[in-house]
């Protein structure tokens, strides 16, 4: 028994949560260097504001009708995220985070209605915390997303659908168009409808060895899931990402190679801290540097390089070394640099590669140095033990003109109360 529980218009929300004042009005949320709109709220969806909009397209637009506008805060939006979880947390067996504002509830066991169960939790989230959230319940994983959606379609659920009857099931099923299944994109969705496969009913009903035959092993599984088989259980392991990149346009053009160095130090920190919680090793470090697209064809640059590592590693120390040798290699004095980017690959688990024999043993404690490194910036904050390349304040860092305070991850920007 399956619940999905997914926050509505999370990012948005969460600059409502602080600021009662702009509630009940039109909220957006910006990407990256506040390059176009990423979220919005119901009352920002119904000015007709697009998502994925450049937002200096629409300056004049946001200003004319009252949006109010917000750089994105990953970090205020982060730990909001940590107290939904731990707020749905609290009241079932046990949950799956899916992703920064959706998880998986296991409500096996649950006694009494679980709609009535459902409302609860989203009552206790939205007293709690301050978020509003949608509940879709169902026997399966793929049912239960339906089911939210259809809590999110259709106001007179009050966010909350029960699925888990055959005969409410079917009904659903009959009316969901096949693009709103989860995993079935909108490619997909064309190639299936081309089939005459335009619902989620058709779907689940259609010969699953043939779906195989014809798409892959997730189109199958979907449909039978749909069909009520549950195929997809609690803390089924992913796949281990087989490299991991961090990529992001600075905030102003880059001259200085000591600002590049600053940059590849920091997107390598991030990348090894992604690396470590899959428990991989890295044995090739890919960097590259470019200036903007847009640029006039003779101040265009790109370059890459990659680089071999003797022995796979996590350790950050050394793949800042590894990276900082590469970027040396492929800087270009005298081009305003737009973009930065840290590649791992060749990921190994330990204990599934052979070490060279004539190569040099890693420095001691190096295997250990990661993981004593994300301990204590989980206990005591990001960034509170870090390499004496990165810099607190970058003049590269990403433009966010429109930041709002991290309310509860940065002590100076704690709301007052006077």
């Amino acid at each position: 028994m399956f619940a999905l529980c997914d926050c509505n218009s999370f990012y948005a929300k969460c600059e409502e949560i602080f600021q009662p004042a702009i509630r009940n009005t039109p909220v957006i949320v910006l990407s990256n260097n506040d390059g176009c709109i990423i979220a919005r709220n119901a009352q920002a969806k119904a000015l007709g504001v697009a998502m994925g909009a450049p937002y200096f397209q629409i300056r004049d637009f946001i200003a004319q009708e009252g949006i109010n506008a917000f750089s994105s805060n990953y970090g205020l939006y982060a730990d909001v995220s940590r107290r939904v979880m731990q707020t749905i947390q609290s009241q079932v067996p046990d949950i799956e985070v899916y992703s920064i504002d959706e998880c998986w509830a296991d409500l096996e066991g649950i006694p009494g209605s679980l709609e009535v169960f459902g409302a609860a939790i989203k009552a206790k989230v939205q007293r709690d915390v301050g978020m509003p959230i949608g509940i879709g319940i169902s026997t399966t994983k793929t049912l239960a997303k339906l089911a939210q959606w259809a809590s999110k379609t259709w106001p007179a659920t009050h966010g909350v659908v029960d699925l888990t009857h055959k005969a409410r099931q079917e009904k659903l099923l009959h009316i969901a168009p096949v693009g709103q299944v989860w995993g079935i994109g909108r490619k997909l969705a064309e190639r299936l409808i081309a089939l005459n496969i335009d619902t989620a009913w058709k779907l689940s009903q259609y010969d699953h060895k043939m779906l195989r035959k014809l798409f892959n092993v997730n189109v199958e599984r979907t449909a039978r899931e749909l069909a009520g088989e549950v195929c997809l259980h609690m803390h089924q392991a992913p796949e281990l990402k087989q490299e991991i990149m961090k990529s992001c346009m600075f905030g102003q053009r880059v001259f200085d190679l000591t600002l590049l160095r600053e940059a590849a130090a920091s997107y390598t920190t991030v990348a090894a801290e992604k690396m470590r919680k899959q428990q991989s090793l890295c044995q090739q470090i890919s960097i590259s540097v470019q200036t903007g697209m847009h640029e006039d064809p003779l101040k265009r640059y790109f370059n890459q390089i990659d680089l071999h590592l003797v022995n796979p590693t996590d350790d950050t120390r050394l793949l800042i070394t590894a990276a900082l040798a590469g970027l040396d290699k492929i800087y270009r004095k005298g081009y305003a640099y737009s973009k930065c980017s840290v590649r791992l690959t060749r990921l190994h688990q330990r204990g599934e590669f052979t070490s060279d024999l004539f190569a040099p043993p890693e420095p001691p404690g190096s295997a250990r140095m990661g993981k004593v490194m994300d301990t204590i910036n989980q206990r005591y904050g990001r960034q509170a033990i870090h390499s004496a390349r990165l810099k607190t304040d970058p003049q590269w860092a990403m433009r966010r003109e429109l930041l709002s305070p991290g309310y509860t991850t940065k002590w100076s920007d704690l709301p007052g109360c006077f």
